[in-house]
């Protein structure tokens, strides 16, 4: 009888019980602080098996955060409902995903990405490729500002994520996810699908005035403590012994023929 050729017993039931043991380590330590060796033990395995099905921590670790939900069979349901609850869906599915067994490999990736290089670059691919762009990529904006909606949206759902898994903030931690998502619903949805602010005018100094400014006539001229202005007019006393009225033009008719403006003619006769 010929040999049957194939995986061995076990094999499959060794490595999901080596991932499972893993989403727990890296979930409650990290990525940095959990062992392989502390990943056996918790496996009931030798720690040779575990470098044997999957070479390094590093492997190991990227098959952990392989989240048996895929986004794009997700999205196109929170996508296709009423416009205006865009971002309650999606809050919503979002707690959905992390709420259930599959976000334990979500707490141990956001666990890792704030002390790994190598992780919260595997995390922003995640956002970037397999989240936000399949969201964006529908609504009827400037693509030129899909990266910033984008950015702000992320904001919003991992400090939403890091609040209530990570820190387990209260009442953010207890709090159902109809009332998370009624509350921050909105705001991403502003975030997704307001019109951009229009820019700010541009600053011009104020323009001077065109006319001259007005004759103060002779004046003596003080600045006073305080900042106040004094004036006051001189006295002048012509050979013929005018006022200083029509020297300064202050007087009444003859004010106009003192400075030999378009006064009165003289009358004939």
């Amino acid at each position: 009888m010929a040999r049957r050729t194939g995986r061995r017993p076990g094999n499959q039931d060794t490595r999901e019980a080596i991932l499972a043991a893993a989403r727990s380590a890296f979930a409650e330590r990290g990525f940095d602080a959990a062992s392989i060796r502390q990943i056996a033990t918790a496996a009931g395995v030798d720690p040779a098996l575990v470098h044997h099905y999957f070479g390094s921590k590093e492997e190991l670790f990227r098959a952990t955060v392989d989240i048996p939900v895929d986004p794009a069979v997700l999205l196109p349901a929170v996508l296709a409902g009423d416009p205006d609850g865009l971002g309650e869906r999606l809050v919503r599915t979002f707690l959905g995903v992390w709420d259930s067994p599959a976000g334990v490999a979500a707490v141990a990736l956001l666990r890792s990405a704030t002390n790994s290089e190598w992780t919260a670059r595997l995390m922003r691919e995640f956002l970037t490729t397999q989240v936000l762009r399949r969201v964006l990529d529908r609504l009827d904006v400037d693509p030129a500002e899909l990266p910033l909606r984008g950015g702000l949206v992320a904001t919003q759902m991992i400090g939403l994520a890091m609040m209530r898994y990570v820190i387990r903030l209260e009442p953010v931690a207890s709090a159902t996810a109809d009332t998370l998502a009624a509350t921050l619903g909105p705001t991403i949805h502003r975030y997704l699908t307001a019109p951009s602010p229009a820019p700010p005018p541009l600053h011009r100094p104020p323009r001077l005035p065109l006319h001259p400014p007005p004759n103060l006539g002779d004046q003596e001229v003080r600045v006073m403590p305080g900042g106040r202005i004094w004036r006051k007019p001189l006295d002048h006393r012509g050979p013929e012994g005018e006022g200083r009225g029509a020297a300064c033009g202050l007087g009444g008719g003859g004010g106009g023929a003192a400075r030999g403006g378009k006064g009165h003619g003289l009358r004939r006769g």
